[in-house]
């Protein structure tokens, strides 16, 4: 179903191509994606300003829409001409004060606004931990006490999450909630249910995100379903397979407790698969999904299961999700098809995005195939317009 790259890529021009696949060649470089990688960030972050050229003119442009909203339009536009819709996503990572936080509350709650001129942009999305301190979701996870200082940090979190929740219903944008570690999710389900109880009255406007490589989110999925349908509220999952994972092995380890994690990536493949598969099935009984994911096979399988349930292909409950300078075999031909598509679109200033660049590399050198595929997709589309030229 994904093979047709005239179709995936028309809305790059030759030049994008080649640079695209350059791009990936050295992605695909082991040496290159876990040491020079995070070199050039540093080099980004100290403000080396040949450095920062280069790197926005090739891995930032590839996988982020601008620095600002403003320079986001002109991708926003072009790929909503060919049927995909865009989630806009401020990038910056890793902060820790009060007036940083309140800073990205601010821009996402703008991104709101933003997004409620414009049919092209459905979604909003915030990370948690972008608008609170990770030490204070940790607590509250654990369920410990907190002193002075942290319930008032605790209660800006709860301001925040509550304002950007209330205002995308008000506007009438729908807002994924992005998931975490694993340590301080609990705290982050808890608020994203309570703001769906709250505000998914009439639709489901507030999103949550499962990581399916962590076992038990599928029971979970299951007994959120049936405590909405029993409190008559709507809930909407957006279901991706995870991030952390190294990251929350080793941390089992350090700290003596069980892995969180799969045992391998045949039964997180099969949770992810059997969450989209039950919610697709389930998709009249007041629930959503953003289905977030690269893999083919699971795009196929929901494909399938909307056809054998008779359910429309631009059904509004159902949304496919890659993101941005990826996977446009998945977005283009979907969207092609009429299926309901939007990018992850990442912006933010260069430096700070650097983070979310170094991750987006990483993730493509460690997942199996993906950085081969893309490069493989991409030649193949040059040599057919090649080809097509030579015969005009």
């Amino acid at each position: 179903m994904f093979k047709n790259t005239k179709i995936a890529f028309k809305y790059k021009s030759d030049w994008q191509l080649k640079k695209s696949k350059l791009i990936f060649k050295f992605i695909s470089n082991l040496f290159f994606s876990k040491f020079l990688i995070p070199t050039i960030g540093f080099l980004v972050r100290k403000k080396i300003p040949i450095i920062t050229f280069l790197v926005k003119k090739t891995v930032f442009e590839q996988f982020c829409g601008g620095e600002n909203k403003k320079e986001c339009i002109k991708v926003i536009e072009k790929i909503h001409s060919y049927g995909v819709y865009s989630v806009l996503d401020y990038s910056v990572e890793g902060k820790s004060n009060e007036e940083d936080f309140d800073k990205i509350y601010k821009e996402t709650l703008e991104n709101i606004y933003f997004a409620e001129k414009k049919k092209s942009i459905p979604f909003i999305v915030f990370k948690p931990t972008g608008i609170g301190n990770v030490k204070i979701y940790e607590k509250i996870s654990n369920k410990n006490d907190l002193n002075e200082e942290e319930q008032n940090s605790w209660e800006k979190i709860k301001n925040r999450f509550e304002g950007l929740c209330k205002k995308s219903c008000e506007k009438k944008v729908f807002v994924l909630i992005d998931a975490e570690e694993s340590w301080i999710q609990p705290a982050i389900d808890d608020l994203a249910e309570k703001m769906m109880k709250k505000y998914n009255k009439e639709k489901c406007y507030i999103y949550n995100t499962l990581q399916m490589y962590r076992w038990g989110r599928l029971e979970y999925l299951k007994k959120s379903h049936i405590k909405s349908l029993k409190e008559n509220y709507f809930i909407g999952y957006k279901i991706v397979r995870g991030a952390y994972m190294e990251k929350e092995r080793e941390r089992s380890i350090i700290n003596n407790y069980i892995d969180p994690i799969q045992n391998n990536k045949e039964y997180t493949d099969k949770d992810f698969n059997d969450a989209i598969s039950y919610i697709i099935n389930n998709i009249n009984k007041k629930i959503s999904i953003f289905i977030g994911t690269h893999n083919e096979k699971s795009c196929e399988l929901a494909v399938n299961i909307i056809k054998k349930n008779n359910i429309d292909n631009n059904n509004k409950n159902i949304w496919f999700g890659q993101l941005y300078g990826m996977s446009d075999n998945i977005s283009f031909i979907l969207s092609k098809n009429g299926y309901n598509v939007a990018k992850y679109l990442p912006y933010g200033p260069i430096q700070e995005t650097v983070p979310y660049l170094i991750r987006r590399s990483e993730e493509n050198s460690s997942i199996s195939g993906q950085t081969n595929r893309e490069y493989s997709l991409i030649t193949k589309e040059i040599n057919r317009r090649n080809k097509y030229n030579k015969n005009k």
